[in-house]
């Protein structure tokens, strides 16, 4: 096994057991979701001209991806708490590959990630949520938006690593709630503004949310949409592509740094 393996995977089960002996973090951003979804669909989905069971069919991919985008959250909150109590510094000490540290963290959020999908998925199912694509294609909009999460959880760790306090990466990671706002997680995007829904469409959020309504069967790719919409699979990987290539190496060459 190489040495970014086994590394890797000995700060995989730090952060797993992180995760086992704090839960409230995981519990809290696993759990908001469902009460957006209860809220949401049935609130807003009276507002809105859609029908309340097909908002909720619409709703459940956007939430998903939502959910995804709080990567950098809890990367940046978790790396921030590293830095400023001084684990990362000792962490340095040890004669431990400089990638591996936060790849563990990574993918020890991926797998809680995962897991607190299932729940989520079992409660859009119950408010009337259904699969109507193939299970190849329900698959495969599990793991886009897994590998969204991966992308999402590398921008937050780099930006803990640089935050200048514990208190400046918990409001910092805050502000994500609205990047779902200015995209087509939540409504549809055709009634916006020109400028707004150009914004909103070029939102990676807005890719990946239209990739897994496609995926899904839950709604069709919006016809005179910009690129990434317009082909929201190639459009979701090239901005997953992107977001790793920029991030990947900028996280692991700032945890080097002193």
């Amino acid at each position: 096994m190489s040495t970014l393996a086994y590394d890797g995977t000995a700060m995989l089960g730090r952060q797993l057991l992180r995760v086992r002996n704090n839960p409230a973090l995981a519990i809290l951003t696993q759990t908001m979701p469902i009460t957006m979804l209860l809220f949401f669909g049935y609130v807003f989905g009276s507002a809105l001209a859609m029908p309340g069971a097909e908002y909720r069919s619409f709703l459940v991919p956007g939430l998903l991806v939502a959910t995804a985008a709080n990567g950098i959250m809890t990367g940046m909150f978790q790396a921030a708490q590293d830095v400023h109590r001084g684990v990362t510094d000792r962490l340095r000490t040890l004669p431990v590959s400089r990638a591996a540290v936060p790849l563990g963290q990574a993918v020890a959020d991926l797998v809680v990630t995962a897991a607190g999908t299932v729940p989520f998925l079992l409660v859009g199912l119950a408010v009337g949520w259904r699969v109507e694509g193939s299970v190849a294609a329900a698959l495969g909009a599990v793991g886009l938006l897994l590998l969204f999460r991966f992308a999402c959880t590398w921008i937050g760790i780099h930006l803990g690593l640089l935050s200048r306090s514990e208190e400046a990466a918990g409001q910092l990671g805050s502000a994500t709630f609205m990047l779902p706002l200015l995209s087509n997680a939540y409504i549809p995007t055709d009634n916006l503004p020109g400028w707004l829904r150009t914004l909103a469409e070029w939102n990676p959020l807005s890719a990946v949310t239209t990739a897994l309504r496609d995926l899904f069967g839950n709604a069709p790719v919006p016809q005179g949409a910009a690129w990434p919409v317009a082909h929201p699979v190639a459009g979701s990987l090239a901005w997953c592509a992107l977001l790793l290539a920029v991030f990947v190496p900028l996280a692991v060459r700032r945890y080097a740094r002193p």
